[in-house]
């Protein structure tokens, strides 16, 4: 459990692994598309997108050793199990956002954010 002061340290701490993340997630979208009509492209071939691939799942993998959920990375979207006023929560953070501003219930996902 997470409270909202711990999400946001982990969050700032994390944020150059994120931000590779986001580079790692580029990179991979435009060596595919390259790749994908049997073209070239200037960031490399099979072996490179394997690596790429291999040092995302690197990156989604550290997030869960810290407990982080990741529940996407087109956007990233992270969430930090929390408690609200007696209730069991997800303190989330998107892409974008400077810091964790938002939180939902469990049951009710993202379609449930609050701001905090």
């Amino acid at each position: 459990m997470f409270t909202l002061a711990q999400a946001r340290y982990l969050v700032a701490t994390l944020r150059p692994r994120i931000d590779e993340l986001i580079s790692i997630r580029a990179d991979l979208a435009e060596l595919r598309a390259d790749l994908s009509g049997g073209g070239l492209s200037p960031l490399g071939g099979m072996p490179e997108l394997k690596a790429l691939e291999a040092r995302l799942h690197g990156i989604l993998d550290e997030f869960n050793e810290h407990d982080i959920q990741v529940k996407g990375f087109a956007p990233v979207l992270l969430d930090f199990a929390g408690e609200r006023e007696g209730r069991q929560v997800l303190w989330c953070w998107l892409e974008g956002d400077d810091e964790v501003r938002w939180y939902h219930r469990v049951e009710c996902g993202f379609p449930g954010r609050r701001p905090v």
